[in-house]
């Protein structure tokens, strides 16, 4: 089977799909892969699902040297890079920050999403005990939280297999789902199921306040977000209550930053920008004014207004306040600091800016 057989061909359908659904797929997250014999394709690090069928996002790894390397703790194994088949990557595409995650799943068909109804769930202190019979019949497993990459792979590794047979389900503590198949049908049903199975109620947040918004932003860096579901976490009380505490998942790290910006009462953009400087801190990406709405900076890229929406989308599908798992502190520096996400942040910059913020009526 090669990289241009119907059941590749029928992934990268697979993926344009999901990376086209924000309720899945946020910017640059996400991941997809095919073993074809003992070669990984992979999602190409900083690509977007969404572009599957549009430019080439897969990257060929050479499976049986990564999960050696992976075996035996070799750092290579965190980037990938050295067990990519160089003469079937001419565009040099470098290995999503996920290979080995996928690498350790056994199944040919391996699909990683960032899904808001399994988000709303797996940043609760007891994501497991509100899992067990809401995925009651399937082969799951609970993965607590691990950093993207290497330690994930292994948290995974450790509890993968219960009598000699793997899961095809893991829902990963504070970030995400992954799904397993030997095909790509089979993968697709298996996603499609367990986010059914999952789906939480959703509130409804009254209009934002665009006129003010508007006002507030005129002569400032700041601008209406992509996206008008984004203003619901400034606008319903309980998802505000969530925000205000910290960092619920990696990639609202990467994107935006350390926990969530919050307008005191009166505040312009400028005047937070300034009294975030005072504490020698960095002009946020997005600014939240409770009862109006959100600003995101006019610079920020089209994933950052992705992870806006995504922030506003897991807040309003979580049912109280109370009983959220937060990233750390040290949680969030290491991803901050992480080569390969700044990596990713590189390319975002350089190839996917934001569409200019249009906002329907309200």
């Amino acid at each position: 089977m090669s990289s241009g057989s119907a059941e590749f061909n029928a992934l990268l359908k697979l993926s344009a799909k999901v990376g086209s659904d924000p309720a899945l797929v946020q910017a640059a997250g996400g991941n997809t892969s095919i073993k074809l014999g003992d070669v990984l394709w992979i999602k190409a690090s900083g690509t977007w699902l969404m572009n599957a069928l549009k430019q080439n996002i897969m990257v060929p790894v050479q499976l049986s040297p990564l999960l050696e390397a992976l075996q035996r703790n070799d750092p290579a194994a965190e980037k990938a890079q050295s067990f990519v088949v160089a003469r079937q990557n001419p565009e040099k595409l470098r290995p999503s920050i996920e290979t080995t995650v996928h690498a350790v799943f056994p199944q040919r068909v391996v699909v990683h999403v960032h899904c808001v109804e399994t988000i709303a769930l797996a940043i609760k202190s007891n994501a497991k005990e509100i899992l067990t019979p809401l995925l009651n019949g399937f082969n799951w497993r609970f993965i607590p939280y691990a950093k993207p990459g290497l330690n994930l792979s292994r948290a995974i590794s450790a509890s993968l297999y219960q009598n000699n047979q793997p899961a095809d389900v893991a829902v990963l503590g504070n970030h995400g789902l992954v799904v397993a198949g030997e095909t790509v049908t089979q993968v697709s049903d298996l996603l499609s199921s367990v986010c059914q199975a999952l789906r939480q109620p959703v509130r409804s947040a009254p209009e934002a306040n665009v006129a003010k918004l508007q006002q507030l932003s005129e002569g400032s860096d700041y601008e209406l977000p992509a996206d008008i579901q984004s203003h619901a976490v400034a606008l319903d009380e309980t998802a505000l209550a969530i925000a205000r505490k910290g960092s619920l998942y990696p990639d609202h790290v990467i994107f935006l930053g350390e926990g969530s910006v919050i307008a005191q009462p009166g505040e312009t953009p400028d005047q937070v920008v300034q009294r975030l400087a005072g504490a020698n801190q960095p002009p946020p990406v997005s600014i939240v004014f409770p009862g109006h709405g959100v600003l995101m900076k006019k610079s920020c890229s089209k994933g950052a207004h992705a992870m806006a929406r995504c922030l506003s989308d897991v807040c309003v599908r979580v049912s109280e306040a109370r009983a959220v798992n937060y990233l750390t502190a040290e949680q969030n520096d290491e991803l901050l600091n992480w080569d390969a996400e700044q990596y990713r942040q590189k390319l975002n910059k350089q190839s996917n800016r934001k569409k200019p913020a249009g906002q329907p009526s309200v």
